[in-house]
C-alpha cells in the first residue's frame, strides 16, 4: 500500500471511529451498550475501565451516583442480551437494592438517636416498617444484606453497627427457623439496642485507646440508658426490650448491667450477644481496622470456651454465616482476590467465588466466576479490602459494571 493510501485510510478510519462515538443521556443507556467514559455527572463516580453494560442494575447504580451523560461506542453495542435467571444470578446483582435498604435504615437510626438525645419518645412506626422490609428481603435473599454489611463507613460506626446487628440477628433467627412475627420483635430490639450510647460522652465513646476503669464504668451505662429509652417507647414489645437489655450479659455472670447468670439469659439474649460481638469485631472504625471473618469466628469460639457466650449457638452462628461468609473477600492460591458469592453446602471450605483482582499485579481484571469445589485453585486466607488498599464500595461498583 502506498504511503498516501495508508494515510487516507487512517483518516477515514478516524472519521468512522468518531462517528461510532456517541454521547447519550443516562436515561437512554441500555443493556448491551459499550461505555467508553462518563461525560457529565454531579458527583465523582469513575469507571474502573470501559466496558459493556450487563444489567439494568448497573444503569440504576450509575444514575444513583449522579451520572448525567456518557460516551458510548455504537460499533460495540451487543444486540442480544441473555440475563441470568434469578436462581443462578450472582449475589452482587441483588446488592443494589440491599444497599438502598441499608441506607434507609441508617437514616431512620439517625432519627432514633436524635429523638433519644432530645428526650422525645421514639416513634416506633418507621422502625417497624424498615425492619419488616429488611426481614422480607432477608427471607428472599439473606446473602445480599450480609454482603452489604461489609460495605461500611468508618465515621458512621454507631449508626451502622445498630443496623448491622439487626440484620445479623434476623439472618441468624431465620437460620434457626424462628417464627417471622418473633423475628420482627428481635430485629426491632437489635435495631434499638445501642440507642443509649447517645448519652455517653463522645470522648469516651470514640476513644481510640483502652478505656480507664472509670471511663469503662461510664461506657457500661449505655445499656441502662437504652433500657430506659426503650421502656418509654409506645408500642414496644417485652421481647424487643429483653434482647436490648441482655446484649452485654455473659453466661458466667460477669456481664453488665445486671450480672445475669447462665440459664437466666434467654436464647434470644445469647443470640444478640453473638451478633453484637461479631459485628464489633469485623467493622472498621476510625481508630482501628476490623478483623476478617475467620479471625472473628475464632474469637467467638474462645469466648464460648471461656463461658462468656453459648457454645452451641456460636457454632450455629458460624454455620449460618458460612466458613467464608457471602460478601467477604478471599485470597486464592493463584494470587487472585475474589468475593464469595455462594456457599457450597456439601463443601463449605470451597465456596463459589467471583475473581476480580490480581494481588500480584495490583490491578482489576475481568470478573470470572469460579466454583472452588470443582477447581484446582483454593483459598489461602480470608482478607479485607484495605489489606490491598482497595475500597469495598468501588469493588461492588466494579462487579456491578461487570454484570
Amino acid at each position: 500500500m502506498l504511503k498516501t493510501e495508508a494515510v487516507e485510510l487512517a483518516l477515514k478510519l478516524k472519521v468512522l471511529d468518531k462517528r461510532m462515538m456517541k454521547e447519550i443521556e443516562i436515561s437512554a443507556l441500555e443493556v448491551g451498550h459499550y461505555v467508553v467514559k462518563i461525560v457529565k455527572q454531579v458527583k465523582q463516580f469513575t469507571l474502573t475501565q470501559p466496558g459493556h453494560i450487563k444489567s439494568d442494575l448497573v444503569i440504576k447504580n450509575m444514575a444513583a451516583k449522579g451520572v448525567i451523560s456518557l460516551l458510548i461506542d455504537t460499533s460495540k453495542t451487543k444486540k442480544e442480551h441473555h440475563p441470568r435467571k434469578n436462581k443462578n444470578a450472582p449475589v452482587i446483582m441483588d446488592v443494589y437494592k440491599a444497599k438502598e435498604l441499608f441506607t434507609q435504615s441508617k437514616a431512620i437510626q439517625k432519627q432514633v438517636f436524635s429523638d433519644a438525645q432530645s428526650g422525645k419518645p421514639l416513634d416506633l412506626s418507621p422502625v417497624e416498617k424498615i425492619t419488616d422490609e429488611t426481614i422480607n428481603e432477608i427471607f428472599k435473599n439473606p446473602d445480599a444484606l450480609a454482603c452489604v454489611i461489609n460495605i461500611r463507613n468508618t465515621d458512621e460506626y454507631l449508626l451502622e453497627h445498630s443496623v448491622s446487628v439487626s440484620v445479623l440477628m434476623t439472618i441468624f433467627a431465620r437460620f434457626l427457623k424462628v417464627e417471622k412475627p418473633i423475628i420482627q420483635e428481635l430485629s426491632i430490639g437489635a435495631f434499638l439496642h445501642d440507642v443509649g450510647k447517645i448519652m455517653v460522652p463522645e470522648n469516651i465513646l470514640n476513644k481510640p485507646g483502652k478505656l480507664t476503669t472509670e471511663e469503662f464504668s461510664i461506657m457500661k451505662t449505655h445499656v441502662n440508658h437504652s433500657i430506659d429509652i426503650i421502656k418509654k417507647t409506645p408500642g414496644i414489645s417485652a421481647l424487643s426490650l429483653e434482647v436490648a437489655a441482655l446484649h452485654h450479659e455473659k453466661l458466667d455472670g460477669n456481664g453488665y448491667p445486671f450480672n445475669v447468670v447462665g440459664d437466666d439469659i434467654s436464647t434470644y439474649g445469647r443470640m444478640i450477644s453473638i451478633c453484637d460481638i461479631f459485628d464489633a469485631l469485623t467493622a472498621n472504625r476510625c481508630y482501628k481496622k476490623g478483623y476478617n471473618h475467620i479471625k472473628a469466628f475464632n474469637i467467638l469460639r474462645k469466648l464460648a470456651e471461656s463461658n462468656h457466650l453459648d457454645q452451641r449457638l456460636v457454632n450455629l452462628f458460624i454455620k449460618c454465616m458460612g466458613v467464608y461468609p457471602v460478601g467477604s473477600l478471599v485470597e486464592l492460591n493463584s494470587n487472585k482476590i475474589a468475593i464469595v458469592e455462594e456457599r457450597n453446602i456439601d463443601d463449605p471450605t470451597n465456596p463459589k467465588v467471583r475473581y476480580f483482582y490480581n494481588s500480584e499485579k495490583n490491578n482489576y481484571v475481568m470478573a470470572e466466576d469460579i466454583d472452588l469445589a470443582k477447581n484446582d485453585d483454593f483459598i489461602v486466607k480470608g482478607v479485607r479490602a484495605d489489606d490491598f488498599d482497595l475500597n469495598m464500595n468501588k469493588i461492588i461498583e466494579f462487579l456491578l459494571m461487570q454484570g
